[in-house]
């Protein structure tokens, strides 16, 4: 990767995150981009998900993912994930967010790239899907840079309408 690093995410490290910035930067030894901590203290930030977290004794980057650092500025300014592990047919979903001094700026791409090429060089992986809001937005268009494709709709229990998108990757025999 050009600009990035991929350091798998620990559940002690997201912890402290959630805790505060300054915990966060002790934990890793990498400090955090303003807005990163927001990502992770959200509203979509799923209650289970940190349930999860507390009894995780180890790094699993399907469930803790990645922590995106910024080489030159030496901060971790996202972090690329999964929604779980793969299911019973090799399909995980993919999840990414850019710290905002840091959007727009090819960062997301790159994450998306990385972590598409992580998901199907695992054997388990056949396939790599994402979710966005129905329209072109940024997100789309990061999908459509990392080869996915837009395969349909979805009426999403909290979300509304959203868009399902796709990328094929080897097939399980």
């Amino acid at each position: 990767m050009d600009h990035l690093d991929l350091v798998p995410f620990s559940p002690k490290d997201i912890l402290a995150l959630i805790d505060s910035e300054q915990q966060f930067g002790l934990s890793f030894g990498i400090s955090p981009a303003e807005g990163l901590r927001e990502m992770f203290i959200s509203d979509e930030v799923s209650p289970e998900w940190i349930a999860q977290l507390h009894n995780s004794t180890s790094a699993d980057p399907f469930r803790h993912g990645f922590a995106l650092i910024h080489k030159a500025d030496n901060l971790v300014i996202g972090s690329l994930g999964f929604t779980g592990p793969p299911d019973q047919d090799g399909i995980v979903e993919i999840a990414y967010g850019i710290a905002p001094a840091y959007q727009n700026r090819g960062f997301a791409t790159e994450a998306a790239k990385a972590g598409v090429e992580f998901a199907l060089s695992r054997d388990t992986v056949t396939k790599v899907i994402a979710h966005t809001l129905p329209s072109f937005n940024a997100s789309a268009h990061v999908l459509t840079k990392c080869g996915f494709e837009q395969v349909g709709e979805i009426e999403h229990p909290e979300d509304g309408l959203i868009w399902r998108w796709e990328k094929q990757g080897k097939v399980k025999r």
